[in-house]
C-alpha cells in the first residue's frame, strides 16, 4: 500500500469535487482547478475526509500521485500556493507593469518583458527586489518561477542573479592570478 495515497485528504467546508472521466474538477472558495486522476484510481468520501482508493495493485505507482495531484487542488482553492523569489545584484530589479506584465531589469541591454498567465498574481515589495508569486494551481505556480529564475539564474562566482528565497548556493573560488 502507497503510504502517500492512503493518506486521507481533509476537505474543507465549502470545497466541492467531481469527477468526470479521468479529470476532478475541485471547486472552493478561491476558484476551480482540474486534476488528472489515472485509470484505476477512484475517489470517495468518508467522515467528512476524501480517501484515494486504487482497483488493484497494478495502479500502485499512480495512487500516491493521484492522491497528491487531488491534495493540491484542495489546498489551492482553501489557501492557495506561493513561491518567493529574490533577485540580488547591483542595479538588479522587477517592476509591475500594467495587471499582467512583470518588467526585469538583470544586467542586460534590454529589459525583459515576462507576461504573466492567466490565474497567476505577482506581487513586488518597494525594494523591487523580492517578488511572490501566488496562485491557485500547484503546477502553473512553480513553472512560472521557475521561468523568472531561468532568466538569470544565480551565478556560482558573484552569487548575483535571480533565486529562490532560502536557496543556498555554493560560491565558488575564481581562479587565481600568474605568479
Amino acid at each position: 500500500m502507497s503510504r502517500i495515497g492512503k493518506k486521507p485528504i481533509a476537505l474543507p467546508a465549502g470545497v466541492k469535487y467531481t469527477v468526470t472521466g479521468n479529470t476532478a474538477l475541485v471547486e472552493g472558495p478561491k476558484g476551480k482547478v482540474v486534476a488528472l486522476i489515472p485509470a484505476g484510481i477512484s475517489l470517495t468520501t468518508k467522515d467528512g475526509q476524501l480517501m484515494v482508493e486504487r482497483q488493484n495493485d497494478s495502479q500502485a505507482a499512480f495512487h500516491g500521485l493521484a492522491r497528491s495531484l487531488v491534495f493540491n487542488a484542495v489546498t489551492g482553492v482553501t489557501t492557495g500556493w506561493t513561491k518567493d523569489i529574490d533577485i540580488v545584484g547591483i542595479g538588479y530589479r522587477a517592476e509591475l507593469k500594467g495587471k499582467n506584465m512583470v518588467v526585469f531589469t538583470l544586467g542586460y541591454s534590454h529589459p525583459i518583458e515576462f507576461p504573466l498567465p492567466t490565474g497567476i498574481e505577482v506581487t513586488i515589495d518597494p525594494k523591487q527586489t523580492h517578488l511572490v508569486v501566488s496562485g491557485i494551481d500547484r503546477q502553473k505556480v512553480g513553472q512560472v518561477a521557475a521561468d523568472m529564475r531561468s532568466l538569470r539564474k544565480p551565478d556560482p562566482y558573484k552569487n548575483k542573479g535571480v533565486r529562490y528565497t532560502g536557496e543556498k548556493l555554493k560560491k565558488k573560488v575564481g581562479k587565481t592570478g600568474a605568479k
